[in-house]
């Protein structure tokens, strides 16, 4: 084993600050990574505040990880030392059940490993995350990295980049498509750009008149304000698909009414209860109200390679580690356009 420095939690109430945790020693199919950056993600905050009712501390969060590989197992074939990679939200997975084979290891049958907060099939205990300098991961969870593009903003593309392009290509959005994002955060930004990016007739919907404005700055042709009903009224029937980022329970009835009829809305923010969802909405246009989570290895790397194909990262603040707890609060007062990336080199 190999000690090296990271930033966690020993509980829900305590502050993130430096520990030393232990990397496994390098296996045959391993990569070490270096890590330069790694972005923080909402779900850090629920993971380290125990909101889902599973964290195990201490917890070291941190799923949107880029860094070079410094060194590689006997066996690995696709990287090599200096590569500039990524590692997302999983490490590992069994490999051999149906969803594993269909490359869909997000939902692998015999538990995908996290990369943090999820037992530790190697060292015992838990995995922990990418707020530390050093990561090993095996090879095939280990992503190739666009270097045309600003590396630094590519690392909230390992989760919010896949959570919301995975949908969209799930539901085959497509040029001349109408597609409505809802909510204007670290996933909506990313939606805005995708949708855009495949060609869509790209609307924001939200509740703020403030953001209309970035809203077009980053790819929406038009905005609907969800809280003026003659607008909503008047843009009923009429989506082709919709993604819904809102990150809390709230009443999804009158996003519904926009859908055209056999049409799909797909919530990838909200976990946890919804308030009543009216029947009539759905039944009497044969439209659907689905989730997603975020995608597999293969699905990811494809993501990359879009982005780098057509320029796309994500809008960041950089912080130093140092930084971290007072980037949770303004997190969760929403205060940042539109995701904090650690600069690694800090800790």
């Amino acid at each position: 084993m190999k000690e090296v420095k990271a930033y966690g939690a020993q509980d829900k109430d305590a502050p993130l600050k430096e520990m030393n945790i232990n990397r496994r020693d390098l296996l045959d199919n391993d990569v070490s990574i270096d890590i330069m950056y790694c972005g923080v993600c909402h779900s850090d905050i629920h993971a380290k505040l125990n909101d889902w009712g599973n964290a195990k501390y201490p917890i070291v969060p941190g799923h949107e990880i880029i860094g070079k590989i410094t060194a590689i197992g006997s066996n690995v074939s696709k990287y090599q030392v200096g590569d500039l990679v990524g590692v997302g939200c999983m490490v590992d997975s069994c490999q051999e059940c149906s969803a594993c084979k269909e490359d869909q290891e997000m939902w692998c049958e015999n538990g995908s490993t996290s990369t943090y907060n999820s037992k530790d099939p190697h060292l015992g205990g838990h995995t922990l995350g990418g707020y530390s300098k050093v990561i090993v991961v095996r090879e095939e969870f280990v992503l190739k990295v666009p270097t045309n593009l600003e590396t630094k903003a590519v690392a909230p593309l390992l989760c919010a980049g896949i959570t919301t392009y995975s949908p969209l290509k799930h539901w085959n959005v497509k040029k001349g498509d109408k597609v409505g994002i809802v909510g204007l955060g670290g996933l909506g930004h990313m939606g805005i750009k995708f949708a855009a990016a495949m060609g869509a007739e790209t609307v924001m919907i939200t509740t703020s008149e403030e953001k209309a404005k970035d809203a077009k700055r980053l790819g929406a042709n038009q905005v609907i304000i969800s809280k003026d009903e003659n607008q909503m009224k008047e843009h009923n029937d009429s989506f082709d698909f919709i993604l819904n980022t809102i990150p809390v329970g709230h009443d999804v009835n009158p996003y519904l009414a926009l859908l055209k009829r056999d049409c799909t809305m797909c919530l990838v923010g909200a976990i946890e209860p919804l308030e009543n969802v009216h029947g009539a909405n759905l039944i009497l246009r044969r439209k659907k109200l689905a989730g997603s989570l975020i995608g597999g290895i293969k699905e990811t790397q494809e993501m990359l390679d879009f982005c780098g194909e057509h320029n796309i990262t994500s809008d960041i603040e950089m912080i130093d580690m140092q930084d971290i707890n007072n980037a949770f609060e303004r997190v969760q007062k929403n205060d940042v356009k539109y995701r904090f990336v650690i600069d690694m080199e800090t800790l």
